[in-house]
């Protein structure tokens, strides 16, 4: 049965009702909860995404994986559901996905093998717990989490153990990738 959107509730709880949500609204599902994504984040938290997606965008480049930033959905856990069955759909600040396959023209269908999610005040929580869970499930290989205010990245590498604890760096630290051999990161060309 097709959704109208005048039938669309206020909040959506399933992609099909994602999908009729008026234009320059912005929101994530997660198991089937609403998140409203406004207000537009900081300058700050901006800045550094696009200093990080530059770096990944440099590197990725002439090779089979790409780097989304946001606004860019990631339907998790969906594979092989109609719309109206997806519970879980995200848009990571930046994305990374070697697998094209996963990219149709809705975004991405299942994991990507990297997420960054830079903190913000209206998002710290989420990003640091239901995301979290979210994505470990999911199989997403490699989760940062920046935080601007401390000038931190926590970086849980799950390449190899799906538990594995994360690793603080500080701006004045270098990130090697997990998902990359050859991908070091400076942290005070981020920050």
């Amino acid at each position: 049965m097709a959704i109208k959107r005048e039938e669309v509730p206020k909040r959506p709880a399933n992609y099909a009702e994602y999908l009729l949500t008026p234009e320059g609204e912005r929101w994530e599902i997660i198991e089937g909860i609403p998140y409203n994504m406004t207000p537009a984040p900081s300058t700050e938290h901006q800045r550094i995404i696009g200093n990080l997606h530059g770096e990944f965008y440099s590197y990725l480049k002439g090779k089979p994986c790409s780097a989304f930033v946001a606004p860019f959905d990631v339907r998790l856990l969906a594979d092989g559901k109609a719309d109206d069955q997806v519970k879980n759909v995200v848009q990571p600040d930046i994305s990374i996905i070697c697998d094209p396959n996963k990219i149709d023209e809705k975004g991405c269908l299942g994991a990507p093998d990297l997420i960054v999610e830079v903190l913000s005040p209206s998002t710290a929580k989420k990003d640091r717990s239901e995301k979290l869970r979210l994505y470990r499930l999911a199989g997403v290989r490699e989760y940062w989490i920046v935080d601007p205010l401390n000038k931190t990245v926590e970086v849980y590498d799950w390449t190899q153990h799906r538990f594995a604890e994360a690793q603080v760096y500080g701006a004045e630290d270098r990130i090697q990738v997990a998902i990359f051999d050859d991908l070091v990161i400076d942290l005070g060309d981020v920050f």
